[in-house]
């Protein structure tokens, strides 16, 4: 990053911003149980509608990727209600179903091309609730209404559950159900600070910036996919105004062992990779009159996981971590279970790191022997990668190659650097420190990587682009192939407990998480003013 002049001048402060910390402080506790009230009904929402018939307005789907329309639609008039925006207009639907909103200083004497943007994002789906699964299994916990009896509570089921908890004496911090850490405690978030940074304009929380903040729609199915289109639709000739200088990704950033609220600069790719073996279909009883797709289909990811686990054909980076790949999928094409099938069709989830591109990721499996096997056999296999086809809840198809490039942000990049100053100066000020080494606050900022997919991985586009014209001072970062703003995740929640039949999150999280988000934006502008 030599071509980014800074320094020391981005952990200082002037009495102003000290002042500024103070008040962001202030609010995000005075605001945090409206944050809390706001976030358990995002949650339990979907319960209106989950076992309503279908002609009554139901949908056994609400919550999910593609069905977050109710959710969408309480979110949108909850910015509204609580003065998130500065006008009613000044939030809406994007083309694709993506929720938007901005706020920024119309009397900071700057004009908007000049001004730093920062976007928020975070998705509004979730995976499936299993609601009967968390009734059978902990008693007084539900899917959707959280808490409801304590002392029914099995915790030793939860304990073994989750990746964290805090002590049982703490569990007045936590609220309970799908999507708490998973994501939608990152997109109210994103909610409570543009409220603070509005409420805090004329003290310069806005100062210098543009804040465009995005709920996602069907992540979980389609990793990226709002930004992808974002990318694709929006950005494509638009002026500085629109294109981000810093991308703050709201998904949970804690670990179960490191601490919550780490800073992730940075996570692998990945892509699905569809194998179709078509074989020849018989009377089980005669094998030899067909061809087996499921047994050579069979022997062909025995083989690919063979190679894995020999590490054959994958990279491995000091900071993002190895390359890996696993059978995530499968669909059987037979008559009946006393036949030889037709067709088997599996995918392989492949996580992609630095310096492994989806090309060779396909060769690898091509040049599996299984693969001519079968080919020699007289049976036909596919490999190829499969196309995103399901239109979003408000039916936009954006029917991309499910490829999702990872991406990595420099940690001398000035984003992150003000990231950690932002940390040491309203969140590590009004924690407690955790007494164990677990998934507890931490008063020093951790600087990390994810392990699983967010929606980070919709932003990077080729290096050779040129539809988007990005000004040369927003210093998007080029690696290899590809290039994309700079980015980070700090957002509430323990990676470990996401997609966990008693998933929760801990409102002191949610708490320093609003404060981080209100005023990282600023800080940033300033940061790179002085540079």
């Amino acid at each position: 990053m030599a071509d980014i002049q800074h320094g020391a001048e981005v952990g200082v402060h002037t009495a102003d911003a000290n002042q500024l910390d103070a008040r962001i402080a202030e609010l995000s506790e005075l605001y945090l149980d409206l944050a809390v009230a706001i976030l358990k009904e995002a949650i339990r929402l979907p319960a209106d509608y989950v076992d309503r018939p279908g002609d009554d307005g139901g949908d056994p789907a609400c919550g999910l990727s593609n069905h977050e329309q109710p959710r969408l639609g309480f979110l949108k008039q909850t910015i509204v209600d609580v003065g998130a925006v500065r006008f009613p207009e000044d939030v809406w639907f994007d083309d694709y179903g993506n929720l938007v909103w901005f706020v920024t200083d119309p009397e900071d004497g700057i004009h908007p091309d000049d001004k730093k943007v920062v976007y928020f994002d975070g998705h509004t789906d979730t995976v499936q609730a299993l609601r009967s699964t968390w009734r059978d299994k902990l008693g007084g916990i539900d899917a959707y209404d959280g808490l409801v009896d304590i002392e029914a509570v099995d915790r030793d089921f939860l304990r073994s559950e989750l990746g964290h908890l805090p002590p049982d004496d703490e569990w007045d911090h936590l609220v309970f159900g799908r999507g708490a850490a998973d994501q939608l405690s990152g997109v109210v978030s994103q909610i409570v600070a543009t409220k603070i940074a509005l409420e805090l304009a004329h003290e310069g929380a806005l100062q210098g910036v543009i804040i465009r903040a995005y709920g996602t729609v069907c992540e979980e199915d389609n990793d990226g996919g709002g930004p992808m289109y974002v990318v694709r639709e929006v950005l494509p000739g638009a002026g500085p105004a629109l294109i981000p200088d810093v991308v703050i990704l709201t998904e949970g950033t804690g670990d179960a062992y490191k601490g919550a609220l780490g800073i992730y600069r940075g996570q692998r790719g990945r892509m699905q990779i569809e194998v179709t073996v078509t074989g020849r279909s018989c009377h089980g009883s005669m094998p030899w009159e067909g061809l087996n797709p499921l047994e050579y289909g069979g022997a062909i990811i025995a083989e690919a996981a063979g190679r894995y686990d020999r590490g054959e054909g994958f990279l491995d980076d000091p900071f993002l971590g190895q390359g890996t790949r696993t059978a995530s999928w499968s669909r059987l094409d037979t008559p009946s279970d006393c036949a030889v099938p037709d067709r088997f069709t599996f995918r392989f989830d492949r996580r992609l790191t630095v310096g492994e591109l989806p090309p060779q990721a396909l060769a690898d499996i091509e040049s599996l022997d299984a693969v001519q096997a079968a080919r020699d056999a007289g049976l036909t296999v596919d490999v190829s990668v499969p196309v995103y086809r399901e239109p979003t809840w408000n039916g936009y198809v954006l029917g991309n190659e499910q490829i999702y490039m990872g991406w990595a942000t420099p940690p001398d990049h000035p984003a992150i650097e003000t990231a950690v100053a932002v940390y040491e100066s309203v969140v590590a000020p009004n924690i407690t420190q955790s007494s164990v080494d677990d998934g507890g606050l931490r008063s020093e900022a951790r600087v990390d990587r994810w392990i699983f997919s967010t929606d980070g991985v919709g932003f990077p586009i080729p290096d050779d682009d040129a539809t988007i014209d990005v000004p040369a001072d927003k210093h998007w970062i080029s690696q290899g192939a590809f290039k994309h703003p700079a980015m980070f995740g700090f957002g509430a929640g323990i990676e470990q407990n996401t997609h966990k039949v008693g998933e929760c999150v801990d409102t002191r999280e949610l708490r320093l998480a609003i404060a981080f988000l209100a005023r990282f934006p600023s800080a940033y502008s300033r940061a790179v003013a002085i540079a």
